[in-house]
């Protein structure tokens, strides 16, 4: 190897070829000082087709807008959520479940293309050896003799290298970004989706359990009015009516233990394939009232808190992607400019490749220039359609968010009064079975009262759970539709 480095280090090769360097990067530099613009059209954000403000009236009454609570997009869901079992759980969801691997590999793709659409813009640079033998018959030799023609070459260089003097390399790397983006975007609110619910599913199984304890005691409540009428019956204090009517409330709970029982069950499964992998039992719930409710934030006083949310953002950056891509597609009306060229030594002899005298380069540049294709106006054709499609699903998903806003914050505003009217309507009826029963004991009033009293109590106490889990839940939601899930 000795000898071979004391060649190349001759100072007539190395004289020609750092000649013939400089002249490759002075060609380097002009080309790109050359290859800056870009066809794309000027970016502009569409407006939001929204009320600039949240809907007001009656059933927003209770809305809280004010800087008292926080934002929903400044609160991480660590600080929202104060209830330590869902946290655990919601940690769990994020490392294990199986969309969120998809969701984030998706986004490991999308960078991936952007980085192969951004080295389109730089040559390739490749070195190549090569070495030949050609045996000549005399009767096709120059001298009338057989000869062997040996060729060796060493170069470097690069191939077909598309100089983007009309920007269309660009604008499809600049739609690759946007792209990669959205992407990421998107898997921001796969992850606010991702911890809604498993929020949403811990607070249902929580209020499932809450309604098998209470349709638990229930059913204890009419097995005992069941044997107390069927002791009556027995002495001929009741009518058989009276029994049956009984026995049916009983049957009639036991039918709800059953339900409830089945609810929870699935709710655990339902839990367990969110997280990804089984869930603890230390980790679920009793009932709504061992769980600690999550932080009361702010709707803030205007809409324009929706460019904030995931997918208000995905939307915008496809519409960017698409603005780039009507520039991909305009400088395909222009001329095509590629390069090749190439720099080594060549010999034909192996001891001489590197000689002084050996040194060789070429220089080939292409232009082509497009005179007639249908096609190119039909796809600039394309790309602006497209771009007013992005415009209209962008304006769709700010629509879509606006409304998902004010459905939680009617809810808001009107759930806590739903909650005290219906505590309100649980104590009277309470109190009206007792009363009921108490008659009834007294042989003042016959049974159907206290069955209709009973059927009430119970009526109300289910709803009643369920307004309580909607409380919670709507924080969930509101929640999520105002971006949070950092």
């Amino acid at each position: 190897m000795r000898p071979l480095k004391n060649k190349f280090l001759i100072p007539g090769f190395r004289k020609d070829f750092k000649m013939d360097m400089r002249r490759f990067a002075l060609l380097g530099l002009i080309v790109g000082l050359l290859a800056n613009c870009t066809l794309a059209p000027e970016y502009s954000k569409p407006a939001a087709p929204v009320a600039a403000g949240w809907p007001t009236g009656a059933a927003y009454a209770d809305v809280k807008t004010g800087p008292a609570a926080p934002l929903a997009a400044d609160l991480p869901w660590r600080e929202f959520f104060t209830d330590r079992r869902l946290r655990e759980l919601i940690g769990m969801a994020l490392s294990n479940n199986r969309d969120m691997r998809l969701a984030a590999l998706n986004v490991e793709r999308a960078q991936a293309y952007y980085g192969v659409q951004r080295a389109e813009l730089w040559p390739s640079v490749n070195a190549v050896g090569s070495g030949s033998q050609e045996r000549v018959p005399a009767d096709l030799s120059n001298t009338g003799s057989a000869r062997t023609n040996e060729r060796y070459d060493v170069k470097f260089g690069v191939s077909s290298w598309e100089i983007d003097f009309f920007g269309r390399i660009r604008n499809l790397k600049d739609r690759a970004l946007e792209e990669y983006l959205a992407t990421d975007q998107a898997r921001r609110g796969a992850q606010i989706l991702l911890i809604s619910s498993v929020a949403n599913a811990y607070l249902s199984l929580a209020a499932d359990r809450e309604t098998l304890k209470l349709a638990a005691d229930t059913l204890r409540t009419r097995e005992d009015a069941y044997r107390l009428v069927r002791k009556r019956f027995d002495l001929g204090l009741a009518s058989e009516l009276d029994l049956r009517q009984a026995q049916s409330q009983a049957d009639t709970a036991r039918r709800d233990v059953a339900r409830s029982t089945q609810l929870t069950a699935q709710d655990e499964n339902a839990l367990s394939l969110l997280v990804g992998s089984p869930v603890p039992p230390a980790l679920l719930p009793a009932d709504l009232g061992s769980v600690s409710p999550p932080r009361e934030i702010s709707a803030g006083l205007s809409s324009e808190l929706l460019l904030r949310r995931p997918d208000v953002l995905a939307a915008e950056h496809r519409l960017r992607a698409a603005n780039a891509n009507i520039g991909a597609a305009r400088a395909a009306f222009f001329p095509r400019i590629s390069l090749t060229a190439a720099l080594g030594t060549a010999s034909a002899d192996l001891s001489g490749l590197f000689k002084s005298g050996s040194g060789t380069w070429s220089f080939v540049p292409v232009i082509a220039m497009p005179i007639f294709d249908a096609r190119t106006w039909s796809a600039y054709d394309v790309t602006k359609v497209d771009r007013e499609i992005t415009v209209t699903q962008y304006e769709k998903t700010i629509q879509a968010a606006f409304r998902e806003v004010a459905d939680a914050l009617a809810v808001q505003g009107t759930v806590n009064r739903q909650i005290a009217a219906q505590q309100s309507l649980v104590d009277a009826v309470a109190e009206t079975y007792r009363l009921s029963l108490v008659r009834y004991d007294r042989g003042i009033d016959g049974y159907l009262g206290v069955l209709d009293a009973q059927r009430s109590l119970y009526g109300a106490q289910q709803v009643l759970v369920a307004l309580h889990l909607a409380r919670v839940a709507n924080l969930v939601a509101l929640y999520k539709v105002l971006g949070g899930g950092a």
